[in-house]
């Protein structure tokens, strides 16, 4: 059993918030004085802008609020600290010439109302990423408006109900296997449509028998999440179209794991009629606690009348906006999408090339198959199938020791690394789900490697040491149960010692 990792026991790694620091007297600033007479603060502003609960604001110098947020940042992690193996969400480096490139004034100056002979630059690059894109997917539209992947979903599944009325059919249900990402059945809803799930067979894919009883006359599309959340591609996917096609059927594709097979196969050649993409995962923009993100759609011939507006046409005299659409469903965003990541996404395009694009997947799939064999003899594998960019393992070895999912994850944070999605997906009990992605250098990996092997160990020699971590961060194991249910919403400052 390895020894747990310590920080040594220094005071401020438990601080409180500024006002416990606040000392009489004490500034950051000395100003010159003002020249006009002085007046309370009540005098000056309504006061139902006022706060009552706290009384002044602390008193501070430069160093002490620069150390207080600087000590604060410590105990975050970041993809720039080390590995973010969080399965599903790709959390993977973005390149710093991302965000040069994002902050030229042509770019980040410009307003989304000017006319658009002022902003042919912009537009001009809307163009070029959607060219881009349909190169990557192999589909004749795209597109950019959508401001995240369930977003891009919803809109999909709009166009679909939009081209089905054209074709005078009011079709009920979408079919959504059990391995499909959790915001699909909430995008079909939104649209109007009722959810039937389909069981996946022993290999994690879709079962074709169960795909044939269930598609019919009434139901609108499939929402198939290629490669699925076990990290397993659908090998029958060419008949899987066939079937839904013959049907009068669409096949929505959830593209969050593009980075699976990127160059290396496209969408519109498998049968998928729409498709989101999720340009914040797949084509570097940094993400997670709410954003920025960006889910543009790509969509077969049949849709492309339906497309969202604006959409961006090249004409002998330039680039503009095209409103004129009649069959279309209509904004979907305000302005033209989420414009930053956009021009992320085009400058990581174009730097890495379509030889680069294609090691993307080709190294995704390497990594992810390298963590899977190298804990193969520690962690219960959930599904034989090949795995392409993405690993699921189960607790079940440990879970013979009372250790669960949860405990490994946190001890896991003594040793450095941030958790990987836990309890996802649904269909496997005590899921551990790794998504490497094509970042992570093979000494990275080692290291995170090495660290769940020592807890697999942990788990089986001192289970307790586990069940009661993480030891080694500001903050220990928490009651998450009692935190969602009755969350502190409001600090309330302590009450006065002598």
């Amino acid at each position: 059993m390895s020894d747990h990792p310590k920080h040594p026991d220094v005071a401020w790694r438990n601080q409180g918030v500024l006002f416990d620091n606040s000392r009489e007297g004490r500034v950051g600033v000395q100003l010159p004085p003002s020249g006009v007479d002085e007046a309370p603060l009540e005098e000056l502003l309504p006061s139902e802008l006022m706060r009552s609960d706290i009384e002044g604001m602390p008193e501070l110098s430069e160093v002490d609020v620069v150390r207080h947020y600087t000590r604060i940042s410590r105990k975050n992690y970041a993809i720039d600290l080390g590995p973010y193996p969080l399965g599903s969400c790709t959390m993977k480096y973005n390149p710093r010439i991302n965000e040069q490139v994002v902050r030229y004034p042509g770019f980040s100056e410009t307003h989304p109302l000017q006319p658009d002979e002022t902003v042919q630059g912009n537009l001009a690059l809307m163009w070029a990423l959607e060219q881009a894109l349909v190169s990557l997917t192999g589909m004749p539209r795209v597109s950019l408006q959508p401001a995240a992947g369930a977003h891009g979903e919803f809109a999909g599944t709009l166009m679909i109900r939009k081209a089905l009325e054209a074709r005078g059919e009011g079709r009920k249900y979408v079919l959504i296997p059990d391995s499909a990402h959790g915001t699909n059945p909430a995008s079909a809803h939104f649209a109007g449509y009722d959810v039937k799930e389909l069981v996946s067979n022993s290999a994690g894919t879709v079962d074709l028998a169960d795909l044939d009883r269930e598609m019919n006359e009434d139901v609108a599309a499939l929402m198939l999440t290629v490669p699925n959340t076990l990290g397993v591609f659908e090998d029958q996917i060419l008949e899987i179209s066939r079937i839904v096609h013959e049907r009068g059927g669409f096949i929505y594709g959830d593209g969050a794991n593009f980075n699976a097979f990127m160059g290396r196969l496209r969408p519109g050649d498998m049968g998928i009629d729409v498709l989101h993409l999720n340009l914040h995962k797949t084509f570097t923009t940094p993400h997670g606690g709410g954003g920025p993100g960006a889910g543009p759609v790509a969509v077969g011939q049949e849709l492309v009348p339906h497309l969202p507006v604006p959409t961006v046409e090249r004409t002998e005299s330039g680039f503009r906006l095209n409103y004129d659409r009649p069959g279309s469903i209509g904004r979907t965003r305000s302005f033209h999408g989420q414009f930053g990541v956009l021009v992320r996404a085009l400058v990581y395009i174009l730097s890495m090339g379509g030889t680069g694009l294609r090691q993307v997947a080709e190294n995704a799939v390497l990594n992810a198959n390298y963590v899977r064999s190298e804990l193969l003899d520690s962690y219960q594998l959930a599904y034989e199938s090949p795995s392409l960019h993405e690993v699921v393992f189960s607790d079940r070895k440990q879970a013979a020791h009372g250790v669960t999912t949860l405990d490994i994850a946190k001890r896991l944070m003594d040793y450095g690394f941030h958790p990987p999605t836990i309890y996802f997906p649904l269909i496997v009990s005590g899921a551990l789900m790794i998504e490497p992605t094509e970042t992570e250098a093979k000494e990275d990996l080692d290291a995170l490697i090495s660290a769940l092997k020592a807890i697999a160990i942990e788990a089986a020699e001192d289970p307790e040491l586990v069940k009661t971590a993480p030891h080694a961060t500001p903050v220990g194991r928490c009651d998450e149960a009692r935190a969602a249910r009755q969350p502190v919403l409001r600090w309330t400052p302590p009450e006065p010692t002598e």
